[in-house]
């Protein structure tokens, strides 16, 4: 007997119908679904699906016994499924672009880059000092894959990395310690899940206690951050930020982080770089490998960052 898993395009289904006790069935978001879907009990959505969309698809698939994420962020699925439907998210598919992200955004500020993108449209020889990454103090909140590979790739460029997770672990510090660290680094880094606990953590009390002319690196879902209370903070010229997620998202045109000062903005592209398919295929292939093999997913979501 071989496990039905229902995959949302071609490359996902060849990677998967490699597996030994696995049969991949390719479905179409929107189209009736093929013929043996009945009996899936693994379900992929596509990455950064709708998740109201695969909700009610699983309605049509009574077998179903798990979600495997292509994402690392599955937020809009927790509480959900339907009861015993497991749930697994793509850790340790993204860390790296993400870090890459990080450090891009980060270089661009503090080596005034965007500057000299300017200076160089206009012809014009702008030469000044400007600041870089060595000996930066860097709280990364969120300890999980992400923050991890974030943080080995910070320390190469000489800078000290803590990490902050939901409670003190070995070198993590807990998230209770936050109201004293954030007044002893120059840079937040956000990588958190979307929890009841994440909305909003990062409120104008939070903001106030940074550093002056510290910087909030947004990595994780625009709900974690504020809006209004970050651009006040903006605007003050106080503090300056890089976002890859907004609240909303996407950015209404006529919203004022657009024009924000000390503001970098990209669309929510820091899990999108090329090979992202690949290796969050290639994870997908080891959580459902350990399914078909009678074992838990590793990467079941639990919670906790």
């Amino acid at each position: 007997m071989s496990v039905t898993v229902l995959v949302p395009d071609e490359n996902g289904r060849r990677v998967l119908s490699q597996l030994a006790g696995v049969r991949a069935l390719r479905f179409d978001p929107g189209e009736p679904l093929p013929d043996g879907a009945g009996d899936a009990e693994v379900l992929v959505p596509r990455f950064l699906a709708r998740t109201a969309e695969m909700i009610d698809l699983m309605h049509d698939l009574p077998n179903l016994r798990l979600v495997q994420l292509l994402t690392a962020g599955a937020e809009d699925w927790i509480g959900r499924l339907p009861d015993g439907v497991m749930l697994s998210n793509g850790r340790g598919a993204h860390g790296g672009s993400v870090a890459e992200w990080v450090l891009g955004v980060l270089l661009t500020i503090y080596w005034d880059l965007t500057d000299f993108v300017d200076a160089q449209r206009d012809r014009r020889w702008a030469h000044h000092r400007t600041d870089g990454l060595q000996g930066k103090r860097i709280l990364v909140i969120g300890a999980g894959d992400l923050g991890r590979t974030l943080q080995q790739r910070l320390e190469v460029f000489d800078t000290t990395v803590t990490l902050v997770g939901t409670v003190a672990r070995g070198h993590v510090r807990g998230v209770a310690e936050l109201p004293e660290l954030l007044g002893e680094c120059d840079v937040v880094v956000l990588m958190v899940p979307v929890t009841a606990e994440t909305v909003g953590m990062v409120d104008a009390k939070f903001l106030a206690r940074m550093t002056d002319g510290a910087v909030l690196v947004n990595a994780a879902r625009g709900p974690v951050v504020d809006t209004e209370a970050l651009l006040a903070e903006l605007s003050s010229g106080r503090l300056c930020a890089a976002l890859d997620v907004t609240d909303p998202e996407p950015l209404p045109s006529d919203h004022p982080l657009w024009t924000a000062p000390g503001l970098l903005l990209t669309p929510h592209i820091g899990g999108s770089s090329r090979g992202n398919f690949d290796r969050a295929y290639a994870i997908a292939a080891e959580e459902i490998t350990r399914y078909v093999a009678g074992e838990r997913p590793k990467n079941l979501v639990l919670g906790q960052y």
